[in-house]
């Protein structure tokens, strides 16, 4: 049976040797001092670990069940959904005029981590609330907001995001769904979504849609789509509930992985519906959602990898398996155990080195959030609108290889269901493709983020990367800044090709995106590799007593500086071999 532990000393590590987050000008940043975040994450950890982490090959194993129109749950969900909502742990970073703690973002960032990696199946039913909660207050009147928000903060009610479509995904212009106008100010909503995550289930009273829909006679293709909220029951003027709404569960999909998330056909019947925005501005209002859930995607990449990891290295101190080619250093037992073998200690090195490094970017990319909205900081919300292709694309791609990678160390038994590690694999898939597919992550990245008011965070970015590497003369830091540089530079010289070569044929760009995600995936993380090394140093230099768990970081950070860095070379490559190869073929010669 598969065991997982809260990686609590390397969160408090990010929160505080690298991030410094109590010692930033933030709003709400001077509470999250060591000890408080240290008790904060010490009982989410018990949760995750002893509650959460249990019930994840249960959800695997038994799925959801659609009974007579309601969505059941795996056995022990609904029990653990009461103890996340007594504990207050859906409600962190909400607004306290509707039940939250206003905490930051970063610490609810922090807290989830190891609630996705225990259960990333159970934990989507609260983290798709947090996403429409947000949208709601974002965007919703103050009627709305007072309606809705403090029964979806308390999870008491829990929420969706309703786009796709059976003929459209990405393109939402194409969609049918329809919205039309009522006498009171309602809407009539009736059409039909598919791939809803938590689309219905029984662990809360009402399910709160934001449903994507076109208002009959508005403009045509994406510019026409406006946001409904669709609540599974009416909600009264006092709060109570009324009647069942006119949506139902059409099915429950058969999935790949993360079975214990009911992944619905919702039909929409004449439902009614309340316009949350703008008419036909619903996609502003939904990249609220969107942009959260990309982020928290990218969270789920990485802590799938997480526990994928720490289940390996398990695993390859415990098997017995050869001799180290260096002599026996297991000389009393038959074999030594596998992580004496210099391919498995690369196969754990890629994973330790991309977790970490992953963790302090999706981290760092947190504290931007919180420094755009609570310091209304337009340099922070550009620097993470960058970013946040990246956080989803890479980190998704990459975690989805390194619990892959973990599965290897096992050998055949990584192939067994009942060693555990072929549902994180399975369980990770799905991180690569929902909330925008990674080539659209990629397109987004270069189409539209590094041209955003006029290239400038992209420059700052690089700006960013240059004068990091220039505060670091110190000769230890060499491994880290010459890397950093020389992968910068390729990154660079990438941009500049798509400059040159996008204009006059815009392939040239578009068939190297995804090179360039990658490339600066890897430039991402080399940067907090350079930071998480001199907060290494420092913390050394000062006299800190845990001086294995520094050494440890800093080996760890060169390992990813000289193995993953290279890659940039050969994406650049890539990139500068142009269209021609990609689009050599005519449809029919494929």
């Amino acid at each position: 049976m598969p065991s997982f532990t809260a990686p609590t000393k390397d969160i408090q590590f990010v929160l505080h040797d690298l991030l410094k987050a109590s010692e930033q000008d933030t709003p709400g940043y001077d509470e999250l001092d060591r000890d408080f975040t240290a008790a904060v994450l010490e009982e989410a950890g018990k949760l995750a670990s002893e509650v959460l982490a249990p019930l994840n090959v249960i959800g695997d194993q038994q799925g959801v069940t659609l009974e007579n129109g309601v969505v059941r749950t795996p056995e022990g969900f609904k029990e653990a959904f009461e103890q996340m909502k007594e504990g207050g742990w859906t409600a962190l970073d909400c607004d306290p005029e509707y039940g939250g703690q206003g905490l930051p973002y970063l610490m609810n960032t922090a807290v989830q981590e190891p609630f996705v990696s225990a259960n990333m199946a159970f934990n989507m039913y609260q983290g798709l609330t947090h996403g429409a909660y947000s949208a709601i207050h974002a965007h919703g009147s103050d009627e709305q907001k007072a309606k809705f928000l403090p029964k979806m903060v308390s999870c008491e009610w829990t929420g969706t995001m309703n786009l796709t479509e059976p003929h459209c995904g990405t393109d939402l212009g194409l969609m049918r769904t329809k919205a039309e106008p009522q006498d009171d100010g309602s809407y009539k909503v009736t059409g039909q979504k598919i791939f809803i995550s938590a689309g219905d289930h029984d662990m809360a009273d009402n399910i709160i849609h934001l449903v994507l829909a076109k208002i009959p006679g508005g403009p045509e293709g994406i510019k026409g789509v406006s946001l409904f909220i669709v609540p599974k029951f009416i909600v009264n003027d006092d709060g109570s509930l009324g009647d069942r709404n006119a949506v139902s569960v059409g099915k429950v999909e058969e999935k790949m992985g993360i079975h214990g998330n009911a992944t619905c056909v919702m039909n929409y019947d004449g439902a009614t519906g309340y316009l949350l925005g703008e008419a036909h501005k619903g996609m502003r209002a939904m990249f609220t959602m969107m942009n959260e859930a990309r982020l928290g995607v990218g969270l789920q990449g990485y802590a799938q990898a997480e526990i994928a990891y720490q289940n390996a290295v398990a695993y390859a101190k415990d098997r017995l398996q050869g001799r180290a080619v260096t002599g026996a250093e297991n000389p009393e037992g038959p074999a030594d155990p596998l992580i004496v073998h210099p391919d498995i200690r690369r196969n754990l090195m890629d994973q330790k080195s991309f977790v970490e490094g992953a963790r302090a970017l999706t981290y760092w990319g947190a504290m931007l959030i919180d420094k755009a909205h609570r310091s209304n900081d337009a340099e922070a919300l550009g620097l993470v609108s960058l970013l946040t292709p990246v956080i989803k694309g890479f980190q998704t791609d990459k975690g989805f290889e390194m619990a892959s990678q973990a599965q290897q160390v096992y050998g055949g038994h990584g192939y067994i269901e009942e060693w555990g590690m072929s549902q994180y694999a399975r369980d990770a898939r799905i991180t690569m493709i929902y909330e925008g597919a990674n080539g659209i992550q990629a397109l987004d990245l270069v189409g539209r983020k590094l041209a955003q008011d006029g290239g400038k965070h992209v420059m700052a970015f690089f700006e960013m990367v240059k004068n990091e590497c220039k505060q670091h003369e110190d000769e230890r830091m060499k491994p880290f800044t010459d890397a950093l540089k020389g992968a910068s530079k390729q990154l660079q010289a990438a941009g500049m090709y798509f400059m040159q070569n996008g204009m006059k044929n815009p392939n040239n760009a578009l068939s190297g995106s995804y090179d360039f995600m990658t490339m600066m995936g890897h430039v991402c993380l080399g940067l907090m590799w350079t930071r998480m090394a001199a907060a290494s140093y420092a913390a050394l230099d000062g006299g800190a007593s845990d001086t294995a768990f520094y050494e440890t970081k800093i080996a760890t950070g060169k390992y990813y500086m000289a193995r993953h860095l290279p890659a940039c070379a050969m994406h650049l490559a890539r990139i500068e071999s142009g269209a021609e190869p990609v689009m050599a073929l005519s449809a029919d010669h494929f």
